[in-house]
């Protein structure tokens, strides 16, 4: 049986005590000045308003003192609880009972508005706990405003969520109060009961060295549960005064640590596919680059043994034939420094760890170091220029880098005599100068033209020259270019074939430099 607490103990003598007096006056009143013979009735009043504010056991309460209050001052003999005459036991058996009755149902009414009130609180409560949990970013992140609300909606002097596997391993995340909980060694901890049977409060003495959170208050303590696994535990502290928390807030606190740890089971479920997902990634990313990368590795491997094993001393080689040779081998080398630096450029763009250094440079300074540098390789392909485009904020090491791979991408997939022509010009209305590499190549398809920046991607039945491409080339374009704020897009070009448009920052350039260079 749940125990009267020291509150509604004072609501009971507010409530009796003042209206009973009143009640009292009332009678002397009517029966000494208004000549009313019998006005114990007035003691109704004060039995309905004690049931209003203490509930059933004030309307009782109120009704026994009502009777014996009458009893002893208004029936004769008076200032004795004697009574002679027959029909003054009837009348007061009789206010005895109305009163009962009267309390009992004013009380009942009261009790269902209370009830329907804590239900809403309570509805309100757990939309408030499942709204957070819905809308997190982070399970911890919303723990504190959780734990506020269970202390408003359950009369708790402190609550705290402590996450861990066992007492041990328990680590508050989340506390109302301030300062680290005392220890005390008896504890309160909700059991669980089989089918919708109450849960139940438990008092548990802990052994010496694992005491459970208390002090002044009583603790009481909700365990987390998901899966069959602990996860923590809701912990709240309460003035021993307010009695053990009712039906209603021990509901509250039980949802919440119930959805609580669905929550947090859900997280760690997310984490672990996460985990499983960038394995997979990583498996297929190994293998997709080991696909990509082995023939690319092998063919200059095996032109560079062939041409070094024709230098070996003795070869009766002409000297033409041997320059041949040693041109291949710088030709692989080359091919072969540019695969590792694309393959180390793309681990470092998948690690976010590119930093640009931006500065103003000409677009025509840029471009012709970049083509002068390729020239050699060009092989018979018409090379046009036409950039009249304002300087521009880049990185010139990445922007090097990126333009040598659109340029090795369009000679790769042209043959000898095909034009390739890089013009550049800003853009109206935006603060971009536009980069354009556009060869008369067979082109892309349209449905592919979305894809050609993907890594490992190679767009299906296009012509290649003698040496396929590990479809990493563009892919570096696109993460070098964005890291110095621009932007990457390809489309079919005027020429016919693949265009790369390589969008850069426009530079601001200072006035007084403007009119000191045109001066």
């Amino acid at each position: 049986m749940r125990r009267v607490t020291r509150r509604q103990i004072g609501l009971l003598v507010w409530a009796a005590v003042p209206s009973l007096a009143v009640a009292t006056l009332a009678v002397f009143l009517l029966e000494t000045y208004a000549g009313v013979p019998n006005a114990s009735a007035a003691y109704l009043v004060a039995v309905v308003l004690t049931a209003v504010v203490a509930g059933t056991p004030g309307a009782v309460v109120a009704s026994l003192a009502s009777f014996l209050l009458y009893d002893f001052f208004f029936t004769i003999p008076l200032y004795t609880f004697t009574i002679r005459d027959p029909a003054e036991w009837l009348s007061l058996v009789l206010l005895l009972f109305v009163g009962i009755v009267v309390g009992q149902l004013t009380a009942l009414q009261r009790s269902r508005t209370e009830e329907a009130r804590a239900r809403e609180r309570e509805a309100r409560a757990l939309f408030q706990v499942s709204r957070a949990l819905a809308t997190r970013e982070s399970t911890p992140a919303v723990l504190p405003g959780i734990a506020s609300v269970l202390q408003t909606e359950t009369a708790m002097a402190r609550i705290w969520v402590a996450l861990g596997s066992d007492d041990a391993a328990e680590r508050i995340v989340a506390d109302t109060g301030s300062g680290r909980p005392s220890p005390s060694g008896i504890q309160r901890v909700l059991r669980r009961m089989p089918g919708d049977e109450p849960a139940q409060w438990v008092r548990v003495h802990m052994p010496a060295g694992k005491a459970a959170p208390g002090g002044s208050g009583e603790a009481y303590r909700v365990r987390v549960e998901a899966g069959g696994n602990t996860l923590g535990s809701v912990w709240a502290l309460r003035d021993r005064a307010e009695g053990e928390p009712n039906r209603t807030e021990t509901r509250l606190l039980a949802a919440a640590a119930d959805q609580i740890g669905q929550v947090l089971e859900h997280d760690r479920l997310v984490a672990e596919s996460q985990a499983a997902e960038v394995a997979r990634q990583s498996d297929a990313l190994k293998s997709a680059l080991l696909q990509s990368v082995s023939h690319d590795l092998r063919t200059p491997l095996a032109t560079i043994r062939a041409a070094a094993g024709t230098l070996r001393p003795g070869s009766r080689l002409s000297p033409e034939d041997q320059q041949e040779s040693a041109d291949a081998i710088d030709r692989e080398v080359e091919y072969l420094n540019r695969l590792v630096t694309n393959l180390l450029d793309l681990s470092r763009i998948e690690a976010g760890a590119l930093v640009a250094e931006r500065d103003v440079f000409e677009v025509d300074d840029l471009v012709g170091r970049t083509v002068d540098r390729l020239r050699a390789r060009l092989a018979n392909r018409p090379m046009e220029t036409r950039l009249e485009a304002p300087p521009i904020l880049v990185d010139p090491i990445f922007f090097d880098e990126a333009l040598t791979n659109v340029i090795e991408n369009a000679i790769k997939y042209t043959s000898p005599g095909t034009a390739i022509r890089i013009s550049a010009s800003p853009l109206p209305g935006e603060s971009f100068v536009r980069l354009t590499v556009e060869d008369g190549g067979g082109g892309v398809p349209p449905e592919s033209l979305r894809r050609v920046f993907d890594k490992f991607y190679r767009v299906p039945g296009r012509d290649r020259s003698s040496r396929s491409g590990t479809g990493i080339g563009l892919a570096v374009v696109r993460g070098l270019i964005e890291a110095t704020g621009g932007r990457v897009a390809a489309r079919s070009g005027g020429l016919g074939g693949l265009a790369i448009d390589l969008d850069q920052p426009l530079a601001t350039v200072p006035a007084e430099l403007t009119a000191g260079s045109t001066g």
